[in-house]
């Protein structure tokens, strides 16, 4: 989707390879990405991943794994499971020297380990291969046309060696936001998008969401006291939250356990994985393979390709300068 144009020049992006450890995902990559090139895409764990025999590149993306940065989970940092995880990013940049590369990760991230996971994340990556400036911004997706209320850092690095200085576009949207309404009405999905299932939910979840006004949650007062959760402890805010149509949505999650698949304004039901897709600005007819909440998962755990395609646009931006 990104692209940007100089002087008579065209430059765009072109995959080369991905790798994932989710099977579905992957599938889903080779479906909308590649389906000419499946092979290129590489199901495996990471750290099985020969990443000296992966083809050259001109430009890395990648998400390390935010599991142990998220502030809804419990903060490991790098001493979670998946905190080193990062590292083989680096180990790419190390292998292959790319141009630039893009990282995205949780706000959380600067937090974990009192400040250090960050700091040494940032220094190894400064400190690739022949080395890097980094450009960080904290972005709030919701300024940027994303109907959605999503904040992450996305660290931008330019090989040191190129001299180019890379600057964050300017937010489009800070002073009016595309609303969820809008997102899920302005076009309305047709009628044979894929992955648009209404799933039911019980009579007695339909019955409690009856009770709860647009932005509102399980823990509203207008419950009547037998349809309340008996939840002692944190009230985590996202349980059978509504929608509120007149703002940017909550932030799309990966999770859907508990009450918190996210929730229509006004029917009672949890949104489709297909209104997700919109929220979280996937094409129409970007199809996600996987059983319902395999897709959820996917949907929630990506980044907005409408907010990626800023970021990239201001990065060909950027290389197109290379002389």
């Amino acid at each position: 989707m990104a692209s940007f144009s100089s002087k008579n020049e065209f430059y765009g992006i072109s995959h080369q390879w991905a790798s994932d450890y989710d099977l579905d995902s992957c599938e889903t990559y080779r479906r909308n990405i590649c389906p000419k090139s499946t092979n290129s895409v590489f199901h495996c764990d990471v750290k099985d991943l020969d990443i000296k025999a992966l083809a050259p590149i001109d430009i890395l993306a990648f998400g390390f794994p935010c599991n142990d940065y998220s502030v809804v989970g419990e903060k490991k940092g790098l001493d979670g499971d998946f905190g080193m995880l990062y590292k083989y990013g680096v180990n790419v940049l190390e292998s292959h020297n790319p141009m630039a590369f893009v990282a995205e990760n949780v706000s959380g991230i600067k937090g974990a380990n009192g400040g250090k996971a960050w700091e040494k994340i940032t220094t190894d990556l400064e400190n690739a291969g022949t080395g890097y400036d980094l450009y960080i911004n904290h972005y709030f997706f919701e300024h940027y046309g994303v109907p959605q209320m999503r904040h992450r850092y996305i660290i931008v690095g330019i090989r040191r060696d190129i001299g180019l200085e890379f600057l964050h576009p300017e937010p489009s949207s800070k002073e009016n936001p595309v609303t969820c309404y809008e997102a899920l009405h302005n076009p309305m999905i047709p009628s044979d998008a894929p992955n648009n299932e209404i799933r039911p939910l019980r009579s007695s979840t339909q019955e409690r969401l009856s009770y709860i006004k647009p932005g509102d949650n399980a823990w509203s007062e207008d419950i009547p006291v037998r349809l309340r959760l008996n939840v002692k402890g944190a009230r985590l805010s996202n349980i059978y939250r509504r929608m509120n149509p007149e703002l940017p949505a909550y932030t799309i999650t990966g999770s859907g356990g508990g009450g918190t698949h996210g929730y229509h304004w006004t029917e009672n039901r949890a949104l489709t994985n297909r209104e997700r897709a919109r929220i979280q600005t996937f094409p129409d007819d970007y199809e996600f393979i996987g059983g319902a909440t395999s897709v959820r998962k996917q949907i929630g755990m990506a980044v907005p390709p409408l907010g990626a395609k800023v970021i990239f646009t201001s990065l060909l931006e950027t290389l197109s300068k290379i002389q």
